[in-house]
């Protein structure tokens, strides 16, 4: 049978994205699905489809005998001999699809499956291009709102931001851009699900690496970060190297590079401090902007510890609702008290 469908599969190749390879092992499945509708007797179909020569035939093979018992590979000779009049016992025939039936199929049957393999497709596509992105940075728009979402357009791609997952008193419209870091990529029924983020960890973690060139390359290492999004971050570091200091470097002149990312964090205050395996030690820095004076363990197998402050600097170590303490108590992973000189 001659069909004429090879510019439409480039065409949708083109357009969804996927190799007409995968078009046209879609249109074959369609086809051997369709058929077995005719060829009722549960017959293996062979295919020949080459759309680029517009050559398409489906068709089984069965033997010619003179009592057929199993209908799937057996013929009888008088029927054989209607289909080829030089039939004898013992041969093989070609049994065609009837071109009538066939381009009925290839015109009706053909066309939901050919739709389900090429959006298959596209979501394997989908889930192959972000999984390998997890942790990094995208810039979408916002294009609308549904179920406590807002879908951004990345790359063509719809993308999920749940509400959850943007800072305090953000408010977006449609058109909006949005920066945000990949949380996770599931595979559902629906297609594959990309999940971004405001307020996770990673989305500093990422903003600090791409603002600070010394964390970028290695030279300082990010040990923790806790957040309390859109009020107060906590960020412990680290450096081996000897000439580099590691909150001057985080910090910037006259704080450009913390200032530039607390800017896109809704004005998010952002402690740097740095990294000890001393937990006094560590506990004395993570309360800062506060300046504590003796801090001492209360209970070891509990971790539990208590700071001692000034007046003048009390409010400051608890901060407000209490949040300086609790991401300081997180940071260290000791239960910080707050006691007044």
């Amino acid at each position: 049978m001659k069909i004429n469908v090879w510019n439409t599969i480039l065409q949708l190749s083109k357009e969804r994205g996927v190799g007409p390879s995968v078009i046209v092992n879609a249109i074959e499945e369609s086809l051997r699905v369709a058929s077995s509708k005719y060829f009722t007797h549960n017959e293996e179909i062979y295919i020949s489809f080459r759309p680029e020569r517009g050559e398409l035939r489906v068709y089984t093979i069965k033997q010619v005998t003179d009592q057929p018992k199993n209908m799937a590979k057996e013929i009888s000779l008088e029927e054989a001999k209607k289909i080829k009049p030089s039939s004898a016992v013992g041969e093989s025939v070609e049994i065609d699809l009837p071109s009538d039936t066939l381009g009925r199929i290839a015109a009706q049957a053909a066309k939901q499956v050919i739709f389900q393999k090429v959006r298959d497709a596209e979501q394997e596509k989908i889930f192959d291009e972000f999984a390998p992105r997890l942790g990094e940075i995208v810039t979408g728009i916002v294009r609308r709102f549904e179920n406590n979402n807002i879908i951004l357009e990345v790359n063509k791609i719809d993308v999920l931001f749940p509400y959850r997952e943007k800072l305090q008193n953000e408010e977006f419209q449609r058109g909006d851009r949005v920066k945000a870091v990949i949380i996770q990529v599931l595979k559902g029924n629906k297609g594959p699900q990309v999940i971004v983020s405001r307020t996770n960890p990673k989305f500093l973690a990422k903003l600090l690496e791409l603002e600070i060139p010394e964390i970028a390359n290695g030279n300082i290492e990010i040990r923790d970060i806790v957040r309390q999004p859109g009020e107060r971050a906590k960020v412990a570091v680290l450096t081996n190297e000897k000439d580099i200091d590691p909150i001057g470097a985080c910090i910037g002149v006259k704080g450009n590079r913390i200032l530039s990312i607390s800017k896109e964090l809704n004005g998010e205050k952002i402690d740097i401090i740095e990294w000890s395996s001393n937990p006094i030690s560590y506990a004395k820095a993570a309360l800062s902007p506060a300046k504590v004076g003796k801090i001492t363990i209360l209970n070891k197998n509990e971790k539990t510890m208590e700071a001692i402050a000034s007046k003048d600097q009390l409010s400051l170590a608890i901060g407000k609702k209490g949040t300086n303490v609790k991401l300081a108590s997180k940071l260290v992973g000791w239960r910080i008290a707050i006691k007044q000189e």
